[in-house]
């Protein structure tokens, strides 16, 4: 059997990834502050005692998990992507990031949102210890 010549594989392409500066993102402008339900608290609460996600210290009788997203708006003014902040409870994260989509529907400042861009949304669920 006659051989092929070795090729050169060319080295893969690796993209940089940069962390995110949450500092620096714009809050997500609401038209109306989103309210996070009791529902939607005691599902998280749930979630946190069943998969053994790190519990926050409870402060003054309450415990409070915050969840910030960072929210991709495109320039029609849609969520074209979401990432939220490791707290290091998955479930929790990826429901706040479904929770900012679902919030930021025909709720946003249109003017302020025009261009597009990485904004920041800020979910706290909060309930008694």
């Amino acid at each position: 059997m006659p051989q092929l010549p070795a090729q050169a594989v060319p080295p893969a392409s690796v993209a940089t990834v940069r962390p995110i500066d949450w500092d620096r993102l714009p809050p997500l402008p609401y038209r109306h502050a989103p309210r996070v339900t009791p529902r939607m608290t005691g599902f998280v609460a749930t979630e946190m005692q069943r998969t053994a996600c790190p519990a926050p210290a409870p402060v003054d009788g309450r415990m409070q998990v915050q969840v910030d997203v960072a929210v991709l708006i495109g320039s029609e003014g849609l969520v074209r992507a979401t990432i939220p902040r490791a707290i290091a409870c998955p479930v929790v994260e990826q429901y706040a990031a479904g929770l900012v989509i679902s919030f930021s529907r025909n709720n946003m400042i249109p003017r302020l949102v025009d261009d597009g861009g990485w904004y920041r949304a800020t979910i706290l669920f909060d309930w008694p210890a």
